[in-house]
């Protein structure tokens, strides 16, 4: 079989997307690649079917169990067979796994990066053919990335110990240009073809909000979504804790995932929410890398992430199949402090050294700051994010609460000098303050703090007590943003920069985008041509199969492939191979139940 044979019998597609096919003709001609390409952009197809073009064995060094199983799983139900080695299985387990390797049953073997250098393994390795060793999570390999893990070093080593040296993919869905460089090197990839594919998934719809009371926007945007399957992440355990219980106090089907839970619970857990039994998972960043729950319609970061990698790579689990879903950030000042926190008391990595430690704290400090900007920035979310990985985007994609919300180019020159004043007036004081005192004062607000240090007797108190507290709250973000204004200190105070003389002298003039009302949460927008009563009826029938094949819902066909057959309708199996995500295996295992309901919901709609 050819490359678009293997497509659409196994995975039921007629057509690659986009960089797919490129990267698979260069693995199959022999050469290395590094794909980066956004969460649910395709990575897995990428090499899997040269895996199954490929005489020999292909080996995925991936970096969770969870992850093995998703692949594993959904693979077998593809018609493909392949295995994992990892902690999760027993002894007889993993004899087994290795006798059916040795008779060749496997094209793809997943495997942890800590066990690619057992002896067991290794032994395996030299004996049969390994074609292509497939590196998922790339980012993992590099200090500078937000998931580092020492055990990814080992790759290069496993690599050298084969006879002959396969085709190395390493693929990664967020990496800046200096992860990039670190992958290619510490991979030892040689000459590999790069492609990045584009950051922007346009079926997610990007919002920030800054409510006064987190947990019940939270709720509200809940109410909003029920039966359907989403993610709230927080920054701790104990705020975990705190909102499942609340959660489930308010009627809503929520579980948790944190890693002071017990692996048995983790695993019930998450298989609750695998399997539909509940609706929303509460979690801190420990769930979730590589878990391919594809009806997860919504994300919701309950505290803002330490950076925007790891933003994004969350977020994008919303949306996995293409259908329209929200990414939605709740935003507050203590957030950052919380963050801030946590990076200068983080548990010191003993294989850096400590210059090398220094400079990777700086370096999460600056992360810190441009996921800061992302949450106060008042243009196109998606252009800040995308502008961030080096990608152009244009100014309004109007599907993000920014481009919705609607702004108005304001002279804030002005407005920008007093806070200058303001910031210079209390520093010849040695009086240094963050953000928000700074508003209070230019708003003449009279609290025990200002008396105590005498600055309601100063010219600055009160001088802009006209503005609102959200205006001038923009343009000192404009003005951080912009190089103005910087932030020091183990509490993030405020400094004028040397271009703030500038604007102080009149020199040069500034506008701002400032928000023409206050912020609400507006709903990304669902899909209208579905009939929610054909959809709502082979839902139901995927979850008896699901039931009955023990596996999650979502893994005998997506929703995007139930949305499909709600436009297409099918009553035979030639027609249901036309269906997005049906491919042969699909069509006959599943194909004569769910052809039938449809003629059935034909018949009975007249």
């Amino acid at each position: 079989m050819d490359k678009y044979q293997v497509l659409n019998k196994y995975f039921g597609h007629s057509a690659f997307r986009e960089g797919q096919e490129e990267i698979i003709d260069k693995i199959l001609l022999g050469r290395d690649v590094l794909g980066i390409m956004p969460t649910g952009g395709g990575k897995s197809i990428c090499y899997q079917i040269p895996a199954l073009m490929f005489d020999g064995i292909t080996v995925v060094v991936s970096p969770l169990i969870s992850l093995m199983k998703d692949q594993v799983n959904s693979l077998w139900q593809s018609g493909i067979k392949a295995a994992y080695i990892n902690s999760s299985l027993t002894l007889p387990q993993y004899r087994e796994v290795f006798r059916r390797a040795y008779l060749g049953e496997y094209k793809i073997i997943y495997v942890a990066p800590e066990r690619l250098m057992t002896d067991e393994f290794i032994a395996f390795s030299r004996q049969m053919t390994i074609s292509l060793v497939t590196v998922d999570e790339a980012h993992c390999v590099s200090q500078w990335g937000q998931d580092f893990r020492p055990g990814y070093l080992k790759i290069t080593t496993y690599i050298d110990s084969l006879p002959n040296r396969p085709v190395v993919a390493a693929f990664t869905a967020t990496a800046t240009s200096e992860v990039k460089e670190d992958i290619i090197r510490l991979l030892e990839l040689q000459n590999p073809f790069t492609l990045t594919t584009g950051f922007d998934r346009k079926n997610l719809y990007f919002a920030v909000l800054k409510p006064k009371d987190k947990y019940t926007a939270l709720k509200k945007i809940l109410s909003e979504k029920k039966d359907k399957s989403g993610i709230v992440y927080c920054l701790a355990r104990r705020t975990v804790e705190e909102v499942c219980e609340n959660l489930n106090r308010d009627g809503f089907a929520a579980t948790r995932y944190h890693a002071g839970l017990s692996e048995e619970e983790r695993h019930k857990n998450q298989n609750d929410f695998l399997y539909d039994r509940s609706t929303v998972m509460v979690a801190t960043n420990a769930f979730g890398m590589g878990i391919d729950k594809s009806n997860v319609s919504f994300v919701i970061h309950y505290n803002m992430p330490s950076d925007l990698e790891s933003y994004y790579q969350e977020a994008g689990r919303a949306g996995r199949d293409g259908s329209p879903a929200e990414c939605i950030l709740l935003y507050s000042g203590r957030d950052v402090r919380v963050n801030q926190y946590l990076i200068e008391n983080s548990e010191e990595n003993e294989d850096l050294t400590p210059q090398m430690r220094k400079k990777v704290k700086e370096n999460e400090l600056e992360k810190l700051k441009q996921m800061t900007y992302y949450c106060t920035v008042n243009k196109c979310l998606r252009e800040y994010m995308l502008n961030y990985f080096d990608e152009e985007a244009p100014s309004f994609c109007g599907n993000c609460s920014n481009c919705q919300r609607g702004f108005e180019a304001v002279d804030a020159t002005e407005i920008a000098q007093r806070i200058i004043s303001c910031i210079n007036t209390l520093d010849d004081r040695n009086l240094h303050f963050g953000k928000a005192m700074i508003v209070d004062i230019l708003r003449g607000v009279e609290n025990d703090r200002i008396r105590r240090f005498h600055i309601d007797g100063l010219s600055i108190h009160g001088i802009l007590h006209k503005v609102s507290a959200q205006r001038l709250r923009a343009v000192v973000e404009h003005l951080l943003e912009a190089g103005y204004l910087k932030t020091e200190g183990e509490y993030p105070v405020l400094y004028t920069c040397d271009r703030a003389k500038n604007i102080a002298t009149g020199r040069e003039r500034i506008t701002v985008r400032l928000p023409v009302e206050n912020t609400v949460y507006r709903s990304g927008g669902e899909e209208r041509d579905i009939d929610s009563e054909l959809f709502s009826e082979l839902k139901a029938l995927r979850m008896r199969l699901a039931a009955r094949m023990h596996v999650p819902a979502y893994v005998i066909f997506t929703d995007a492939s139930l949305k499909d057959m709600c436009r297409k309708c099918p009553v035979n199996r030639e027609e249901l191979l036309r269906v997005s995500g049906v491919g042969a295996v699909k069509a006959d295992r599943y194909g004569k139940e769910f052809c039938r309901l449809i003629a059935a919901h034909i018949n009975r709609k007249g």
